[in-house]
């Protein structure tokens, strides 16, 4: 029979108080959603409040031996320089210059208002057409019908059957305005085959065009066998020399296959780089980009005003949120820093020398390096970026898995693929390199990879095969 009882057990447990949770959550917020969450606060929090007096954030290097400052081991080991933008301090304003988000004037610089969907281009010549009120109808449902890549996507029954019952109109008279509206910028938009849209935008060359007769015979009837890449075929169908054939094969890949993307209505991202990597005379330095967001601070005004009293409580709870705000941003700062300068320390091959010299690294590298978790560094590395005189990285990036190599020393992915495209941009392009010869190549560097593994890497990087080169060098 059971009965109650009470037992007394010692344990250990993790909890997650508010506070790791929110450092948890903004060391894996990109830039742009940490500057809505800092605006948010700003908002709602009254003890919080940006510094508008020190509106430029200083820069002081930081000497310790594991930055390679006056205290720096002897060892010969390249020096990575951390230079600080005083986060500890918890009281740098928005800087004056663009990337500053604290200017709302200036942050709209970035918004191209030029961005313009193909739908609205189209209805704007339109506009501008002389159209009775039913054919401009007409000619709305026929742009409405028109996808992104400027094709016409539904039959003219179907257009005509949006229209009803406001309009009644056959499917000759959706005809005659299609016609028109194939006559509007861009060149072969309102197309519903390939060959249609290259014959619209052949037909606006002048008729005394080399080859202009010929790619037309192409572009109506043998797509195929030009895809085919068979001059000798192509020749004797259309019965034309080599000279016309090549003048019309200029003529037909000059079209625009999706004439419509030329359009993009999407607006445009820009990457804001979280850190900076410069070359110095001490070696290479990374630097916090500080101008990224506006610097807050506790309202000390506020903060004195406090009283020990009930009717204060609610003050007392935004005032430790704003602390556990600059607290946690503090952290973020710092580990990003630390996450940084471990990987440029591993990575200076790379910046020297390019990618070809790129060091197999996985996240718990770095997270022995810094003695921190991998989740942490994992999340530290989402949607951040690192500008480089080489270019802006993300810094997963960097991460990449290892193959090994003759010796007992390992490669990165990134380097074979880079030495691939490397082999293949100097390849005699009359007798191209196949994947097994490329194998054999690295090979050869005392990088042992299969064929199938070289093959992989090459459709990433986007290479046709051996047998297709060849046929692109000939053609």
């Amino acid at each position: 029979m059971l009965k109650a009882s009470l037992q007394l057990r010692l344990g250990q447990q993790l909890t997650m108080t508010p506070q790791l949770q929110q450092a948890i959550r903004l060391l894996q917020l990109p830039t742009i959603d940490l500057l809505a969450h800092i605006r948010e606060a700003l908002e709602s929090n009254v003890m919080l409040e940006q510094d508008e007096e020190n509106d430029t954030a200083t820069f002081q290097p930081l000497a310790t031996t594991e930055m390679g400052g006056e205290q720096a081991s002897p060892e010969p080991v390249a020096q990575v320089e951390v230079i600080d933008d005083g986060w500890n301090d918890q009281s740098v304003g928005p800087a004056e210059n663009p990337w500053s988000p604290g200017d709302d004037e200036r942050q709209q610089e970035f918004a191209d208002a030029g961005a313009t969907s193909l739908r609205d281009h189209l209805l704007w010549q339109l506009e501008l057409a002389q159209l009775t009120p039913r054919e401009l109808a007409i000619a709305r449902a026929i742009v409405d019908a028109i996808n992104n890549n400027g094709y016409l996507g539904d039959a003219l029954e179907e257009v005509a059957a949006t229209l009803r019952p406001e309009i009644d109109c056959t499917v000759a008279e959706i005809e005659n305005v299609l016609i028109m509206v194939q006559t509007l910028d861009p060149s072969g938009v309102g197309a519903r085959t390939l060959s249609e849209c290259l014959l619209l935008q052949l037909v606006q060359l002048e008729a005394d065009t080399p080859g202009l007769e010929c790619a037309r015979t192409i572009a109506r009837s043998h797509l195929e066998l030009m895809a085919g890449r068979d001059p000798a075929a192509l020749r004797r169908v259309i019965a034309c020399d080599e000279e016309e054939l090549a003048q019309a094969l200029v003529l037909v890949r000059a079209c625009h296959p999706r004439p419509g993307s030329v359009l993009s209505s999407a607006a445009p991202e820009y990457v804001v780089p979280d850190v900076f990597v410069r070359r110095t005379t001490r070696g290479w330095s990374v630097e916090a980009n500080g101008t990224t967001l506006p610097r807050v601070r506790v309202n000390q005004d506020y903060a004195q005003l406090i009283g020990r009293g009930a009717g204060h409580a609610t003050m007392r709870t935004q005032l430790q949120e704003a602390r556990w705000l600059l607290k946690s941003l503090e952290i973020r700062q710092d580990t990003l820093l630390k996450v940084v300068r471990s990987i440029v320390e591993r990575q200076q091959d790379f910046l020297e020398q390019g990618e070809e010299h790129m060091r197999p690294m996985i996240l718990r590298d770095i997270a022995e390096a810094i003695e921190m978790h991998e989740s942490t560094v994992s999340r530290i590395t989402s949607g951040k970026y690192m500008h480089t005189p080489r270019g802006v990285f993300e810094l997963r990036y960097f991460f990449s898995s290892q193959v090994e190599s003759a010796g007992g020393a390992g490669t990165s992915s990134t380097a074979i693929r880079a030495k691939i495209r490397k082999l293949i941009r100097e390849e005699d392009p009359g007798n191209p390199l196949s994947d097994s010869r490329l194998a054999e190549l690295l090979s050869g560097e005392g990088i042992p990879v299969a064929r199938r593994t070289v093959a992989k890497y090459r459709e990433i990087l986007g290479l046709a095969p051996s047998n297709e080169r060849r046929r692109i060098a000939a053609s």
